[in-house]
């Protein structure tokens, strides 16, 4: 992994971003972001990403969602995903997609309003997926090992050669 962080690797991908949002708790890190917490901490990916979404401005038109466990996600990734969903102005968002075609939840580009729009009242314990399936997302194919994602420290040991896939969010 070549001696940085998965979030550093994660920041690198969002860097020409602003702002940066961070949902967990503090780490040290070389980007300038804002870090905020899911209530209650630990509630799932869904209340993550509520948390997230509310420290973005509403001005915000494009938002990135991602997972620091995919090491190989990178600017070029993030921007990809960004033009295919410029690209078509009536769609919500579109996800990184495995090589199977599984969507990767926690790897996408979405419009700020459509998420916003679409989050429950009560977001703990609730499925990422059961918010973002409905909204049609594109699927945008990973590019090499780009949908690698790291689970387990042998994944880590391993790195992102794309040995380990992904799987859907149960």
């Amino acid at each position: 992994m070549s001696g940085r962080t998965l979030l550093d690797r994660t920041l690198d991908a969002v860097s020409g971003a602003a702002p940066v949002v961070v949902v967990g708790p503090w780490r040290p890190t070389d980007h300038e972001v804002v870090w905020t917490r899911e209530t209650p901490s630990g509630g799932g990916p869904l209340a993550g990403l509520d948390a997230g979404l509310r420290a973005v401005p509403d001005s915000v038109e494009y938002v990135a969602v991602l997972a620091t466990d995919h090491p190989d996600v990178t600017e070029a990734t993030v921007d990809r995903l960004t033009e295919a969903l410029r690209a078509r102005p009536a769609a919500h968002g579109c996800v990184l997609g495995d090589p199977e075609g599984v969507p990767q939840w926690l790897v996408g580009v979405w419009r700020a309003p459509a998420l916003r729009r679409a989050m429950p009242a009560d977001a703990q314990g609730r499925s990422l997926r059961s918010l973002l399936k409905p909204l049609d997302p594109l699927s945008v194919p990973a590019v090499g090992s780009e949908a690698c994602d790291i689970d387990t420290p042998e994944d880590l040991r391993r790195g992102g050669d794309g040995e380990k896939k992904s799987g859907e969010e149960p």
